[in-house]
């Protein structure tokens, strides 16, 4: 293939590559077919989506795409006793974990339980002194005082905790790596059991908790009775989609649709107030569920208390929920400063150890176990190779790590701990995490680097720049921007569009805290685009494109609406550059 715009090494390190010979074919086809903006064509073409089915595609239906839950395992049976629970007033209790996709599946019960008449005890454990999932003493303590608990989330490795709960029974609604045997449990629905089919293994937790709510409402109907609105729930179902990172593919792409509509209604008080602490002043998108309301509301679980963001999105409280949001908020601020110092301690370690191997992974003793997820995918960034931080203290340590595509971190996480060499670990393909004696750190380093390598890990280059075509700055408008957002969501196996600029002039530059850069860029015929770079300073984009000296530029990136006082206009999320004359 060759390098588009002849760009083979940018100012990143990376090369560009365009659409393909099949794809720019295709495009055309739909945009003589469809009288679209060829922008958008060129979008579709990409996902593979035929002229029939582009209309569907633009405005997906829920009702169409969303699958019957009973098609997975134990879902009919774990909705028949949550509905037991209820008719008989039962004492309730739910195990959550402590990230945004466990608070937003607790949420999902707690409303729909308020909305019954009902109450349920919220548990979530604390990230440093009990670790992810249930625990024994956890759990027979809910056991001692709950008739039903409901793991969310988590639960499905966990034998010995389901078993200390003697006295109740157990639901698991979950959607993390099955192993071959599954807990004593009443019910574990996940998409992601061994004996699944796995047609829904994109999914995360709170899509099948709300999966079983609709099997719920089902029962209800079917018994003459009515059971909650769903679709105004589906604000949860969006942000914990987002947030977990799960594909925006299938059903996943019309959940997080649907529920952005019901997010922009405001009406859940603790998202509303957290949306203004984060000074949110556009309409909700995937962006802003995933890097403005997510890391926040993940803050709790990380540095805080761990159930300050279930309670928030919970509160119906409006100086409650006011509460939290600052505290979230500030808190936030605060793992951001945490999670640098550990970044810099592990890039530095991870450049020694060297990152050409098939895994890159850093160890430090008194590293934040609630900032190494977040590191970790920052090794991932920048290498391009799975990567692996892990937190150091008193003889153990607690990692997370996350992998790249085409490569199950989850099951190479999963086979260790079945080899003894990890005291406890699992999750999904794209992440997962572990718990581990340090005597036993480079040995499981080396061996999960020999399983990951079997899976290709080792071959990958440097990431490539993936372009959907070139665009004219005089071309971006709004209405532009706004068509190819219908192609949305984007985030996860569906990635924003990018677009390169050909031969482009900068006009204005400005340095942004420590490592951003504003620029104003044109080609000379139309209005000026603005252009913001994100982390500029942290490769040699940012003093390249500072010191231009009149040098014209080729520019990537995607494109977004500002809103500023009412105002809209087009701007440009700059990703990659390279001088014009070296291409």
């Amino acid at each position: 293939m060759q390098d588009f715009l002849n760009v083979s090494k940018s100012l990143n390190g990376r090369r560009w590559c365009g659409p393909t010979g099949d794809e720019d074919r295709a495009a055309l086809a739909l945009e003589q077919q469809t009288q679209l903006p060829p922008a958008l064509c060129r979008i579709l073409a990409k996902r593979g989506v035929a002229a029939a089915d582009v209309d569907s595609f633009l405005a997906p239906a829920l009702r169409d795409l969303l699958p019957d839950p009973r098609s997975l395992l134990d879902m009919e049976k774990a909705a028949t006793r949550f509905l037991k629970a209820v008719n008989t007033k039962e004492r309730i209790a739910i195990f959550a974990d402590y990230d945004v996709d466990g608070a937003t599946s607790a949420t999902l019960l707690i409303d729909w339980l308020r909305q019954m008449g009902c109450q349920a005890t919220l548990y979530i454990p604390d990230r440093i002194d009990e670790g992810y999932g249930p625990n024994d003493e956890a759990m027979a303590a809910l056991a001692a005082e709950h008739d039903l608990i409901i793991c969310v989330d988590c639960g499905t490795v966990s034998h010995g905790p389901v078993a200390a709960a003697k006295g109740a029974e157990v639901v698991i609604l979950d959607h993390h790596l099955g192993a071959e045997t599954l807990p004593d449990a009443h019910a574990v629905v996940n998409p992601n059991r061994q004996d699944e089919s796995g047609d829904l293994a994109h999914l995360c937790a709170a899509a099948v908790v709300f999966l079983m709510l609709v099997e719920a409402n089902r029962q209800l109907r079917e018994a003459q009775a009515k059971g909650p609105d769903l679709m105004a729930m589906l604000d949860l179902v969006a942000l914990g989609t987002v947030a977990d990172v799960a594909p925006l593919i299938g059903v996943n792409r019309a959940l997080v649709r649907q529920g952005l509509k019901v997010m922009a209604n405001r009406a859940r008080i603790g998202l509303v107030a957290l949306a203004d602490v984060a000074r949110m002043d556009t309409a909700p998108n995937s962006y802003s569920l995933g890097f403005l309301l997510g890391p926040r509301i993940n803050a709790g679980g990380r540095i805080g208390k761990a159930d300050l963001g279930a309670r928030l999105l919970a509160t119906t409280d409006p100086s409650e929920a006011q509460a939290l949001a600052e505290r979230l908020d500030q808190l936030n601020s605060e793992r951001r400063e945490i999670e640098e110092g550990v970044r810099a301690a592990a890039m530095e370690q991870a450049e020694n150890r060297g990152l050409d191997a098939p895994l890159v992974w850093a160890a430090g003793q008194g590293w934040h176990p609630g900032v190494v997820g977040i590191v970790a995918s920052r090794l991932k960034e920048k290498t391009n190779r799975p990567a692996i931080v892990i937190g150091l203290d008193n003889g153990e340590g607690k990692g997370s790590g996350r992998s790249i595509s085409g490569v199950d971190l989850g099951a190479a996480i999963q086979k260790l701990a079945s080899e003894g060499l990890l005291i406890k670990g699992g999750g999904h393909k794209m992440a997962a995490g572990l718990s581990i004696e340090e005597d036993k750190l480079e040995p499981a380093m080396a061996r999960l680097s020999a399983l990951l390598a079997k899976q290709g890990a080792g071959e990958a280059g440097p990431a490539d720049l993936r372009l959907d075509g070139m665009l004219m700055a005089s071309a971006i408008t709004v209405e532009l921007i706004e068509q190819i957002e219908t192609a949305g969501p984007f985030g996860a196996s569906a990635p924003a569009p990018r677009f390169a600029f050909s031969d482009q002039q900068i006009f204005f530059t400005k340095r942004v805290g420590e490592s951003h850069l504003k620029i104003t860029f044109g080609d000379g015929i139309g209005p000026r685009i603005e252009a913001i770079c994100f982390g500029a300073y942290d490769s040699d984009l940012g003093p390249a494109l500072e010191n231009h000296g009149g040098a014209r530029f080729h520019l990537a990136g995607r494109l977004e609406i500002n809103t500023w006082a009412g105002r809209q206009k087009p701007q440009m999320r700059l990703e990659d550059a390279n001088r014009a004359s070296e291409a």
